[in-house]
């Protein structure tokens, strides 16, 4: 099982350090900011499980930094940290979308249980996904490249892993650009031109070998966007690993 990561940001220095201490203890990995600023960036950018997130800060206020993870990530998991005795922004964060509060002081162990509880009723990321066969070999997503049956290997780039991912951990499914802008680039989509979707799709064809004009992995579905064609359960090639040819990844 792949470990999970919590963002927090608390712009209390010993507060945030106590967290991050407690939770790499238990097995997390954890990112951290102190800054609403940097918060709301990583928040809406970086890859993570779960949010702690206080809701006083310098800069842009928790509450920012809620509203921009729930216009571009409904479904993010999301705890918020208030002071005692705050029960209006305690009110506000859950009615901007919070999964739970967690009230100062508080334990570690509440702290921990609160933690585990959000994350067992929440779905799990598309991480999980290392290995997607296809018929020509197989994409080793962990190590970021495709392995094809005749020995060689091509690169992919970080965005067209976490693309693949997303596409493949909805199998049969189409996916509209918007939904990829929002999930994989992890920004507000409204507005924005989506002909990087068409470009990263393109790029994702070759170093799959997926014949564009017949497609059998990346469908396009017209007037909707992109559906991942395999099916899920489809077990991956296992491969020999000889020294092999690598073609050069195009960013």
């Amino acid at each position: 099982m792949s470990t999970r990561t919590i963002l927090t940001v608390e712009d209390d220095a010993a507060i945030r350090r106590g967290i991050v201490d407690a939770l790499r203890f238990v097995g997390f990995q954890v990112l951290q900011a102190g800054h609403g600023d940097v918060g709301r960036e990583m928040a809406v950018q970086q890859s993570y499980d779960l949010l702690l997130l206080d809701l006083v800060l310098p800069g842009c206020s928790g509450l920012d930094i809620l509203r921009a993870v729930r216009s571009t990530r409904p479904t993010q998991p999301v705890i918020i940290l208030t002071a005692r005795g705050e029960e209006q922004d305690r009110v506000e964060g859950l009615r901007a979308g919070a999964d739970d509060y967690v009230v100062k002081p508080f334990s570690v162990k509440e702290l921990l249980a609160r933690v585990e509880a959000v994350l067992r009723r929440s779905p799990a990321r598309p991480s999980d996904i290392e290995q997607i066969a296809i018929p020509s070999g197989a994409a080793d997503l962990s190590r970021r490249e495709v392995r094809y049956d005749d020995g060689e290997r091509c690169e992919l780039s970080e965005r067209e892993v976490e693309l693949l991912r997303y596409l493949a951990s909805n199998p049969q499914r189409a996916i509209s650009r918007e939904e990829l802008l929002a999930n994989v680039w992890r920004i507000n989509p409204d507005g924005l031109p989506t002909r990087t979707i068409d470009m990263h799709i393109v790029r994702l064809r070759e170093k799959l070998r997926d014949d564009p004009t017949q497609p059998k992995v990346l469908l396009t579905v017209r007037g909707k966007g992109y559906m991942f064609a395999l099916e899920a359960s489809e077990p991956a090639k296992v491969l020999a690993e000889p020294a092999a040819k690598v073609t050069s990844a195009r960013k």
